[in-house]
C-alpha cells in the first residue's frame, strides 16, 4: 500500500517524500504541476489538487496513509476537508496532519482556526491521525535575510515572550516518522497530537543578539509593533494574506510560542537525535 504526500513541492512536503523514500516506503504526490516534482525514482506522481474530485478519487486508490499538508489560501479549509471526506470515501483512514501550534487558542488567526476545524474533523470522524502541531519555521527567516545583512534589523515582531522556532527538516523527518508508524501499525492507533518545536525559546532582542554576534556588528529588533510588517508582506503578497500575518504576528506577541514541558525532550527522542537550532540556521545564511 501507498503513502499519499499532499504540499510535495514545498519545503516541508519535499523533505517529508525524502524521508519516507528514505525508510523504504512507496510513496505518491499529489501535484498541479508534475514538472516541479523533481523526486527519485520511484516516487509516483498524481496530477491534480485538492478541490478536483476526480484526480483525488484517481490519487488515492491503494493509498492507506495520507500526509496532509494545505498551503494558507482563501479556500484552505475547504480543501482539507473536501480531501478528507475523499480519503474516508476510499477508505483511508491512518493521516498525519500538519497543523500549526496551539491552533485551538490563536482562534482569531485565520489558518490557526481552519487548522483546529481540520483537527475536529480528524478527531469526530473516526481517523487514526497523529495531528502535528509547528510552531514558526526557522526556514521563514530566508525571506528577511536581507533586511538583517543589509540594513542591520531582525524585522519580525515576534515579541518578548518568546517563539521556540523549528526547523522544517525535523518537521518532515518527525512527519516521516510517524506516517510510518501509523502506516505499518497492524491496527488503528489513536489520536495523537505532538507539538514541534525547536530547542531554544528565544525573543526578538534574542534573535538580534544571535545576528550581531554572527556577522559581528550590530543587529537591532525591529520592535514588536506589526504595522510596518503588514505593509512589508502586503508589497509582494495579497492584502488579505499580509493582514492575517500581522494577527499572527500579534499573537507572538501577546503569547509567544513556547513549548510544554517535554516537548523537546520527545522530539529529540522520536529523532534520536538534537533539533537543529535557529543559530545554526542562521549561521548559514550569515555564511552565504
Amino acid at each position: 500500500m501507498t503513502i499519499l504526500v499532499t504540499g510535495a513541492t514545498g519545503r516541508v512536503g519535499r523533505n517529508v517524500v525524502d524521508q519516507l523514500v528514505k525508510r523504504g516506503a512507496d510513496v505518491r504526490v499529489l501535484t498541479r504541476d508534475p514538472s516541479k516534482a523533481a523526486f527519485s525514482a520511484g516516487v509516483e506522481i498524481a496530477r491534480g489538487d485538492m478541490l478536483d474530485i476526480d484526480a483525488l478519487r484517481t490519487a488515492f486508490r491503494d493509498v492507506r496513509t495520507l500526509f496532509l499538508l494545505n498551503a494558507v489560501t482563501g479556500d484552505e479549509f475547504t480543501q482539507a476537508l473536501i480531501t478528507l471526506n475523499i480519503a474516508r470515501e476510499a477508505g483511508v483512514e491512518r493521516v498525519v496532519y500538519l497543523s500549526v501550534f496551539e491552533a485551538d487558542r490563536a482562534v482569531n488567526v485565520p489558518h490557526f482556526a481552519v487548522k483546529f476545524g481540520a483537527e475536529r474533523m480528524l478527531d469526530q470522524m473516526g481517523f487514526s491521525a497523529t495531528i502535528l502541531r509547528p510552531t514558526y519555521f526557522i526556514d521563514n527567516e530566508v525571506m528577511i535575510k536581507d533586511v538583517v545583512l543589509n540594513h542591520g534589523v531582525y524585522p519580525m515582531p515576534i515579541g518578548s515572550k518568546g517563539v521556540a522556532m523549528v526547523d522544517a527538516r525535523d518537521i518532515a523527518e518527525i512527519a516521516a516518522i510517524e506516517l510510518i508508524r501509523r502506516d505499518r501499525a497492524p491496527g488503528k492507533l489513536p489520536v495523537e497530537t505532538i507539538n514541534l518545536v525547536g530547542p531554544d525559546t528565544l525573543t526578538g532582542p534574542q534573535v538580534a543578539a544571535i545576528w550581531s554576534d554572527l556577522l559581528g556588528r550590530t543587529v537591532v529588533y525591529g520592535g514588536d509593533d506589526p504595522s510596518g510588517f503588514e505593509q512589508t508582506m502586503a508589497s509582494f503578497m495579497p492584502k488579505w494574506t499580509a493582514y492575517e500575518m500581522r494577527l499572527m504576528a500579534e499573537r507572538y506577541v501577546s503569547d509567544g510560542m513556547i513549548p510544554d514541558a517535554g516537548d523537546v525532550e520527545r522530539l529529540t527522542a522520536l529523532l534520536g537525535r538534537p533539533l537543529h537550532s535557529y543559530r545554526s540556521f542562521a549561521a548559514t545564511i550569515a555564511a552565504g
